[in-house]
């Protein structure tokens, strides 16, 4: 059960992924389903974002699409709720 928002879930969400880069960003603070939701519609109103996975186990954040920039995402992240880890994001291979 979500400590956080005691909303019973937990899990991880995923969009269909398309073309063009992929990242991996680590998002802080998600503790059960309802946060992984929150990040990924958020990620997913990004301009360009053509496919998002989250998940709850290891914060990671896959990320696809063209021309989105890093500083549209942790915005994403931050209007769900969240931050990114300091970090820069991984290319996915």
């Amino acid at each position: 059960m979500c400590t956080a928002c005691a909303c019973g879930t937990e899990g991880g969400v995923s969009a269909q992924a398309g073309a063009g880069d992929t990242n991996v960003y680590t998002v802080n603070g998600m503790t059960c389903g309802h946060c992984v939701s929150s990040v990924s519609a958020e990620i997913g109103k990004v301009d360009g974002v053509t496919g998002v996975s989250v998940d709850l186990a290891t914060g990671a954040a896959t990320v696809s699409g063209a021309g989105v920039s890093h500083d549209e995402i942790r915005a994403a992240v931050g209007r769900a709720g969240y931050t990114l880890a300091d970090a820069s994001p991984v290319t996915a291979s």
